[in-house]
């Protein structure tokens, strides 16, 4: 079974401080998918940028269906989302 060492919250610094503390406040918890990013802190802030345009930025499809393809697509890969 791989293992891969997760920084946790009290250990954060710099970069990886601030992006912690930006899904703290989003989330109220650190999702295992971005605690498993903690290793490269400019990865784990590149990904979250590129999710929040995704997620939020302008687009043709609203909030929803934007989420509803989340869901379908982690479903099919049978991913929790």
């Amino acid at each position: 079974m791989p293992w891969i060492k997760v920084y946790t919250v009290g250990e954060a610094k710099g970069i990886l401080k601030r992006e912690y503390d930006k899904a703290l406040k989003r989330a109220g918890r650190i999702w295992h998918i971005v605690s498993i990013m903690s290793q490269n802190p400019r990865a784990m802030k590149s990904s979250m940028d590129f999710y929040s345009t995704i997620m939020f930025g302008r687009s043709p499809l609203s909030r929803g269906q934007r989420e509803m393809l989340a869901v379908v697509v982690s479903a099919e890969n049978e991913c929790i989302y």
